[in-house]
């Protein structure tokens, strides 16, 4: 077997829009420094994300130096949003839990209803060690995370993904494969690895963080929406449905939680602790 490897560093500035694949990255203890620290939401104050709104996939998030961001999509111009001064705070909803978060500008919210056509806003994550704890039952006490779904990182394989592209080839959709990685929409990706070996994983090492290996990562309708159309399929999720059925859970790739914070690089070593 190869030597594992880090093979990408993936960064999403705004939950469920594109974003980056950095060389380097900083891991603070939720994930991440600049991952999905930004949220889209709705009247109600809800997230919004590829789920509702597929046409995310084609819009671009960028951080840019001081906290900004840059925005870009299909038919808008291009919008530099900055870090919003501290202020009272609203709460948001990200599935279950409720969020405390800072409202950005005015000029966000008019850019996002006009790309979407929906009321909505864009809201930023002031204080990430503090807003959002993970789920205590596959957590320790005081870890948190932004607005990512559940977890600071997903890891993903490509070993495993081309050990699911196999799978779709035999299957009745075999025309959507195959799958590029970025459906999965992983923070980091390994490779060097044995197929779906991130099962067995408890704590893995990459460069010099250590990780909790915390769950496996339920998938949903995201997966089935190609992030260059935004047009949805029928894959993975007829293929994992048939081969990756964990109970009521479709799985690919695995949640992680840092027990140590470091710079980790494409490139760097990666090892598996137990």
């Amino acid at each position: 077997m190869p030597k594992s490897a880090l093979q990408s560093i993936h960064l999403y500035p705004v939950k469920s829009i594109a974003g980056s694949g950095p060389g380097e990255a900083v891991v603070e203890p939720w994930g991440l420094a600049g991952d999905r620290r930004w949220l889209l939401v709705d009247a109600e104050r809800r997230q919004i994300t590829q789920r509702q709104q597929p046409k995310l996939a084609l819009a671009h998030a960028e951080a840019l130096p001081g906290g900004a961001l840059g925005l870009t999509a299909p038919g808008m111009p291009p919008l530099t949003v900055e870090a919003p001064e501290f202020e009272e705070t609203v709460p948001v909803q990200v599935w279950k839990d409720e969020v405390e978060a800072v409202p950005a500008g005015q000029a966000a919210a008019e850019w996002f209803r006009g790309y979407l056509g929906v009321e909505c806003r864009l809201v930023h994550l002031d204080a990430p060690e503090k807003r959002r704890p993970v789920d205590p039952e596959y957590s320790e006490p005081g870890d948190t995370v932004s607005f990512a779904d559940g977890f600071p990182l997903l890891l993903t394989t490509t070993s495993s993904l081309d050990a699911l592209n196999s799978l779709i080839a035999q299957g009745d959709h075999a025309d959507e494969g195959p799958l590029p990685m970025n459906r999965f929409r992983p923070n980091v990706v390994v490779d060097g690895t044995a197929p779906w070996a991130e099962d067995d994983w408890h704590r893995v090492r990459i460069g010099e963080v250590v990780f909790q290996v915390a769950k496996p990562s339920s998938r949903c309708v995201v997966t089935t929406t190609d992030q260059r159309t935004a047009e949805r399929g029928k894959e993975p999720l007829r293929t994992l449905a048939r081969h990756r059925r964990f109970g009521d859970r479709l799985v690919f790739g695995q949640n992680l939680i840092p027990r140590g914070v470091g710079t980790i690089r494409i490139g760097d070593p990666f090892e598996i602790l137990d």
